[in-house]
């Protein structure tokens, strides 16, 4: 079978749990979200910022037909977008607010957005819906204005909840902001309260915060916080977010955590187009750190497609790629094939776990789940391990392909040590080691392992 009648296949599935009335919840062991009966959940996302404020219907339906296609399952997008949000309208006419007044939406933008939500559902995806960019309540930068307080962030939150408090929704606080100000607290925690009251509970609840933040130094106490979302962010390469996630599972309650917004494919270094752009390899290899340190799942993002830009439209950070011509950039195809290898194991077992990697180097990156093993090597064409620290007698070995989704047939092995090389001594792998009594299908293979 086909990676694309994989995916085809696993959302036909995922649309009738959600048909079915199924929400998410954190999973049992605190590490990961499952669907209402069970159903382990991989968070695959997308920024897709604008999506609500930029795309028309018809431009929507292609932009969420390509993500479901390639295997994603959130599409993160902001109602009061970054972009002069308020007061320039989406493609009908229409603005979000009557006085830029949160307590007073506007029903005819609201229509545009139920039409998204909706077509999302029809394909099976989740909205990681952010009432609002962070520059309505903390400007800091950006264009503004800060129109909240802490009674009208309520009845935002109530309003937003009321209405889709029936759809795939994923609630998603802050917007590339942090509170700094007492109020700033207060709006963020009388949203949450808005949105709880209004749902009843019914969805799961984040925060979103600016470039190498993280949700849990504000909030991780709060109820609300059902999970923990940290933005690694754009202004470094190499940015170690693994430390981020090794950190949050230590704290106490523990929560899910992931990595929501690493660097961007084709974005500008720090910003700046001399320091060259980040590409699919940087997009991967923040994606296997990411998961293999703890991360619930994974956040992409594209330079072009998170601001929706096209000609005509005044590019930011340097854009230069039709939104709809981004879309197919490698790191997206890439995203699907790292979706498909983990659902090709129990991945909600996974911990973080070094103690069958004997070599040293920062890169390497590593976690073990039921009756298996993953090991990143980003930028080693060897690695040193020893499995006498798992369990089993034999084991069966692989090479995964990060690019291509391929996997290669190493062989058996025994309780020893061993330095295995990459084919072709080339970088950027993933190891899956296997207890040969547990019988699994080559990794990324369509036949999904549930936990």
């Amino acid at each position: 079978m086909s990676h694309t009648s994989y995916y085809f296949t696993a959302l036909l599935l995922l649309f009738s749990l959600i048909a079915n009335g199924q929400s998410l919840k954190v999973s049992e062991n605190q590490r990961y979200l499952v669907q209402e009966g069970g159903t382990p959940f991989f968070w695959l996302g997308d920024t897709a910022w604008e999506l609500f404020h930029r795309l028309n219907r018809e431009e929507a339906t292609n932009y969420l037909k390509n993500r479901a296609d390639k295997g994603f399952t959130v599409i993160q997008a902001v109602v009061l977008a970054e972009q002069d949000g308020l007061h320039d309208p989406n493609p009908y006419g229409h603005t979000p607010l009557i006085n830029d007044d949160p307590a007073q939406p506007n029903e005819e933008y609201f229509t545009h957005v139920d039409f998204i939500v909706d077509k999302a559902e029809e394909l099976g995806l989740y909205i990681g819906m952010l009432p609002t960019w962070g520059d309505k309540f903390n400007k800091r930068w950006g264009i503004g204005p800060e129109v909240f307080t802490p009674q009208n962030a309520y009845a935002f939150g109530k309003f937003l909840s009321e209405r889709y408090r029936d759809k795939p929704i994923i609630w998603i606080l802050g917007g590339d902001r942090i509170p700094e100000e007492e109020e700033d607290f207060d709006i963020i925690r009388q949203m949450a309260k808005g949105l709880n009251e209004g749902d009843g509970g019914a969805h799961l609840t984040t925060y979103h915060p600016m470039g190498e933040q993280n949700s849990a130094t504000f909030f991780h106490d709060d109820e609300w916080l059902d999970f923990n979302m940290f933005q690694s962010g754009h202004g470094k390469e190499n940015f170690p977010n693994y430390q981020v996630n090794l950190a949050n599972l230590q704290r106490t309650p523990l929560k899910p955590t992931m990595d929501s917004e690493p660097n961007y494919e084709d974005i500008p270094i720090n910003f700046k187009l001399e320091n060259g752009r980040f590409d699919d390899v940087d997009a991967r290899q923040a994606a296997y750190w990411n998961i293999l340190s703890g991360g619930l799942g994974h956040t992409y993002g594209n330079n072009n497609i998170w601001q929706m830009w096209q000609p005509g439209r005044k590019p930011i950070l340097k854009a230069g790629t039709p939104w709809h011509e981004a879309m197919d950039h490698p790191g997206a195809f890439q995203m699907g094939y790292l979706r498909a290898l983990f659902e090709s194991r129990p991945f909600t077992t996974l911990l973080p776990d070094s103690s069958v990697v004997i070599s040293d180097e920062t890169g390497i990156r590593s976690a073990r789940g039921d009756g298996f093993v993953m090991v990143y090597l980003p930028q080693n064409p060897t690695v040193d391990i020893d499995l006498s620290q798992m369990e089993g007698k034999r084991f069966q070995a692989w090479w995964f392909d990060p690019r291509s989704g391929d996997s290669i047939n190493i062989g058996k092995f025994k309780r020893s040590a061993y330095t295995l090389r990459t084919p072709s001594g080339t970088k950027d792998w993933v190891l899956v080691i296997d207890d040969a009594s547990y019988d699994y299908p080559p990794p990324g293979d369509e036949n999904v392992v549930g936990s």
